[in-house]
Formats: C-alpha cells, structure tokens, sequence
C-alpha cells in the first residue's frame, strides 16, 4: 500500500459514514483510517476517507466548504427532520411559483445561524444529540453560526409538493434544517427527501469511487497529501530551512516568502517534492501548524 492520502468515496444510500469506513479496513488493511463530514445513512454521494498519511492533514480539510443537490418534501415534519423519521405534523401546501422560490433562495443565501437538530452528532454534557432523542429526551442547543454561500430552488418536475435544490455551504451547515426553514417560510411544513453530496473542499462527486467499484479495485486509488491541500498555496524552501522547521526551529519561518491577502494555509515544499509541513497566515507572518514529513530531520541535516 502506498504511505496514504485521501480516499474519495461515492458513498451509497443505506451505510453510515462508520460503515464506509470499516468496509474499506476490512478490505485493505491500512494502518489508519477516518472519515471527513459525516453524511447520514439517508445521504449518499462524496465521503472523503483520511488513509495513513492522509490522517495528518484532517484538519486542514475538515472546515472546507461543501456542495449539495437534493429535494425538500413538503406538507410533512418528522423528528428527524428527513423523511426517514416519525411524522410529527401535516399541512397544506400552496402552489409553488419559481419566482417566488427565487427570491427566497436569495433571502437565505449570507451568514445566519441554526440550532443543531435533536438526530445529530453533537455532543451536550459529553453524549451525542441522537441518542438523547432516541430516549425521548430533548434538551435547549444553542444556535450555531453558518452560512450559505449560493441556494437554487426550483418545482420538482411533476410532483407539486416537492422542491429541488442545490446549495453551496459552510462547515456545521444542517441542510435538513435548510429544508425546514424553507417549508416555514413558504407557510407549510417540510422535510429533506433526498440528499446527495456533490462537493467537499476542492473535491468534486466526479472524482469520487462508487463504494462497490471501490471494493473491488486491486489497490486505494488515493489522492496525494499534497495533491489533497490543493488550493492551498505551496512555498518551497531550501535544505536548511527545511531541516530546520522540521526541528521546531520556528523562527525559521521568518525566512519564508509572508502569506498574501487572501492566504489562509500554505504547504511547505522541501526539496525533491515532498510535503514537509502546513503553515497558517499569523499577521504578516505564518504559524506552524504541523510538520508532516517523519523524515525530515534525517533528510535534509547538513
């Protein structure tokens, strides 16, 4: 196996994201495995996989922004909030004007804030949300910052209870209380009827492995560590500098070309390629966030 990177799942409806996972350490046996944004058992699309090295770089790419297309069903309300859950209320529907959803989509497009849904993974008082729900309990969770980037609503063709829609959005973003707030707002009820994840960061769906192919190919056809921070930009530094940021030395730093205006991550680039750390834009200069190059020490002492 190669040392690791990052392994980009088409994921299929009916397994958790945990399920992905230990499919593909059954089946390859790497030392170290993880997944990125969780998608529920309903979801399907791109579940990216941190393999062995890549496990480094997790949090660097965990804050991306992501991408998403499915369809809102209206005149419904479930516990979950999707259209897997228990119904907890019905109501009417008016008939659906495109431009009408336009200007709506327009409204809930900028920064705002959401309250985490019961069924979640977040954790209040050291347990996780769904499994206080599952007991019947609900508990006060305080609203969140998020942001919407771009939203498109449409009719869904044939079917005049139905929404389609794609949104560009931030880290901690619910789409299935998108989907409830857009019912709210249109004066009726809702819940997420389909969702399919389309892009993560700079990964795209088309990149992606179907989970089935996946499983059957002879190798992990993984995306580079370096290849996996894209578009973060890359500095190359000399032997020296290299040795000495690898020994902590941070005020070699210094030496190093100062982040830009619109840098917020930079890849060091030691000689012959290889990864040797990630730096993030601290005032007119960088902090070092973490060395990834194990052999770096070794590599580039005088």
């Amino acid at each position: 196996m190669s040392e690791g990177g990052i392994l980009l799942v088409d994921k299929p409806e009916g397994p958790t994201s945990a399920d992905v996972v230990r499919a593909v350490k059954r089946r390859f046996r790497p030392n170290a495995i993880g997944h990125l944004g969780t998608l529920d058992p309903m979801a399907t699309g791109l579940l990216p996989l941190c393999v062995d090295a890549g496990t480094k770089i997790a949090q660097f790419l965990a804050a991306e922004r992501k991408a998403y297309s499915g369809r809102i069903r209206l005149g419904r309300s479930t516990d979950t909030a999707d259209r897997t859950g228990r119904t907890t209320g019905e109501s009417t529907v008016a008939p659906l004007v495109p431009g009408e959803l336009d200007a709506l989509a327009r409204r809930l497009v900028g920064p705002g804030h959401q309250r985490p849904p019961m069924y979640s993974a977040v954790k209040q008082g050291g347990r996780e949300l769904y499994k206080l729900a599952r007991e019947g309990i609900e508990v006060e969770r305080e609203p969140r910052p998020i942001e919407i980037f771009a939203l498109t609503l449409s009719p869904s063709p044939g079917d005049p209870t139905a929404i389609d829609f794609s949104v560009h959005c931030s880290k901690g973003t619910y789409v299935r209380v998108l989907a409830e707030e857009v019912a709210a707002r249109l004066g009726t009820l809702g819940c997420l009827d389909s969702l399919r994840r389309t892009g993560f960061g700079s990964f795209s769906i088309g990149e992606a492995w179907p989970l089935d192919r996946l499983l059957e190919a002879p190798e992990l056809p993984l995306v580079s560590p370096r290849a996996a921070l894209r578009p973060t930009r890359e500095i190359e530094v000399d032997r020296a500098t290299a040795f000495a940021i690898a020994a902590g030395q941070k005020g070699a730093l210094g030496g190093i070309e100062p982040p830009g205006a619109g840098d917020r991550l930079g890849a060091l680039i030691a000689p012959g390629g290889r990864l040797l750390a990630v730096v993030e834009a601290d005032g007119p200069g960088w902090a070092l966030r973490r060395v990834l190059d194990p052999e770096a020490t070794r590599l580039y002492r005088s």
